[in-house]
C-alpha cells in the first residue's frame, strides 16, 4: 500500500513537507503555540538537510531501522493524567549518507550544531565517540536524535547510539565500557537478563536529572515474567506490568499464563540511570503493539483502554492519529508502532504512544490476526523497524 503522500493526493510532494505538516498538526494536539511549532518545523527540516527536499515519488533515501517503511522520522506522545501530552520527534539526521560511517558523522555534526545553538554540553557524548562511531561501524544504525518539544522553541535533546557498532558480539562489552566511562561503574550488573542491547541513550542539555538509558531486548517474553524486569527501587509491581502486557498484547481475555507471550516482535525494556551509584531510577516497558494486532483499529482500542486505566482521555490520541494521516485505523497496521509504560522515581507513571509517519508505505491489515499464530502457523515478523526509544 502507498503512504500518506498518496493518501493526501500528493498535496505534499516532499518528505520535509509531509513530516513538518504532521509535526505542525501534532503541536496543536500537544498545546504548542504556532510560533514555537514553526520553529520546530524548521529544526526538523534543517536536521534532515537535503533529504527533506526529496520527492515522495522517489523511494526512501536509504533503509533505516527507525521505521518499518524507512521513513527517517517518528513521532511520540507521552501522556500523564493532567495536562496536554509531551510531543517528541525522533529522527535520523544522517539518513541520506552513503555509508553507516558517514551517517554517524552527519548525525554527530547535527548534534554539535544544536549544542552551539542552544548552549548545551556534549561532553558525555564526546567520551563515547570512539565506542559508538568507529571508522568501520556495524549494526542497524549509527546515531539518532530525539527532540522533546516544549513551549519556548527550545527542545530537550536526546541521542541514541548503537551498542553493536564494533560488532554484535561486543555489544554488551561496549555498553559496560560506556557506563564505566560515564562514572556508572557498577550499574551494568543491575540490568535484567535479556537478548541484547539495541540502544544506549543520553540526555543532553536542559534536563532536571539527565539520564543514561540502556535498552534490553526480551524475545519470547511471557506475561508472567514481567515482574522481574524492573530493577528500580520502589518501581512498578508485577501486577501492574502484567496487566499492561495483557492489555496491549490482547491477552486480557483469560489466556493462561504460559500461552500469554510475545513471540513475534520482541518487547523492550529501558533502564534509566540518573546517579552513578545504586540501581536504575527509571524503568520503561515497550510493547511493539503493531506485531500483535490485525490492524490499527484494534491497536487504538487497546491503547485507549490503557490510557483510560491511567486516567488519560483517549480522545487526545485519536486526534493525534488524525493529525498524522486521514486514513482509517482499520485500513492499515503500524501507525501505532509501540505503546510504553514508563516509571521514574517520584513521578506518576506515564503512557507513551509511538506514531509512524508512513511517508512511503502503509502496512496492510493481516488476517488471521497475529494472536491466532499458534493455530495458523503464522511466521514471526522481522525485528527491524523498531525504535520505541523516546
Amino acid at each position: 500500500m502507498s503512504g500518506p503522500g498518496a493518501v493526501e493526493a500528493r498535496a505534499t510532494t516532499t518528505l520535509g513537507g509531509l513530516v513538518t505538516g504532521q509535526l505542525l498538526r501534532l503541536c496543536q494536539v500537544a498545546g504548542i503555540d504556532e510560533a514555537d511549532a514553526e520553529t520546530y518545523a524548521r529544526v526538523l527540516t534543517d536536521a534532515l538537510a537535503g533529504v527533506a527536499e526529496r520527492s515522495l515519488d522517489l523511494p526512501p533515501p536509504a533503509w533505516t531501522f527507525l521505521s518499518d517503511d524507512s521513513t527517517p522520522v517518528e513521532f511520540s506522545l507521552s501522556f500523564l493524567p493532567d495536562g496536554p501530552p509531551a510531543l517528541r520527534v525522533l529522527l535520523e539526521p544522517g539518513s541520506g549518507a552513503g555509508s553507516l560511517r558517514d551517517n554517524g558523522r552527519a548525525g554527530l555534526a547535527v548534534v554539535r550544531s544544536m549544542a552551539d545553538r542552544w548552549g548545551f554540553d556534549t561532553g558525555q557524548l564526546d567520551l563515547l565517540e570512539d565506542l559508538f562511531l568507529p571508522d568501520d561501524p556495524e549494526g542497524p544504525l549509527a546515531l539518532w536524535i530525539a527532540l522533546e518539544l516544549r513551549p519556548g522553541g527550545v527542545p530537550k535533546v536526546k541521542v541514541y547510539l548503537n551498542p553493536a557498532a564494533r560488532g554484535a558480539d561486543r555489544a554488551a562489552g561496549t555498553v559496560r565500557e560506556a557506563l564505566d566511562r560515564l562514572g556508572h561503574r557498577e550499574t551494568y550488573d543491575t540490568l535484567p537478563p535479556g537478548d541484547g542491547h539495541p540502544f544506549l541513550a543520553l540526555d543532553l542539555g536542559d534536563w532536571q536529572a539527565p539520564r543514561v538509558k540502556v535498552y534490553v531486548t526480551h524475545r519470547d517474553l511471557r506475561v508472567s515474567d514481567a515482574g522481574g524486569l524492573s530493577r528500580m527501587g520502589n518501581g512498578p509491581d508485577a501486577e501492574l506490568l502484567e496487566g499492561f502486557l495483557r492489555q496491549t498484547g490482547g491477552y486480557d481475555d483469560g489466556t493462561p499464563g504460559p500461552e500469554a507471550r510475545f513471540d513475534r516482535r520482541p518487547v523492550l525494556t529501558c533502564h534509566s540511570f540518573t546517579r552513578t551509584t545504586g540501581g536504575p531510577t527509571g524503568f520503561t516497558l515497550h510493547v511493539p503493539i503493531r506485531g500483535y494486532v490485525p490492524h490499527d483499529g484494534v491497536a487504538l482500542d487497546r491503547t485507549a483502554a490503557v490510557l483510560a486505566r491511567h486516567g488519560v482521555d483517549p480522545a487526545v490520541l485519536e486526534r493525534a492519529l488524525a493529525a498524522v494521516t486521514p486514513r482509517a485505523p482499520r485500513d492499515g497496521r503500524g501507525l501505532l508502532a509501540y505503546v510504553a509504560l514508563a516509571h521514574e522515581q517520584g513521578r506518576p507513571p506515564r503512557v507513551t504512544t509511538y506514531i509512524s509517519s508512513e511517508a512511503y508505505e502503509v502496512l496492510p491489515p493481516v488476517s488471521p490476526p497475529p494472536l491466532q499464530r499458534a493455530a495458523s502457523g503464522t511466521a514471526r515478523e522481522p525485528v527491524p523497524g523498531t525504535s520505541a526509544i523516546s
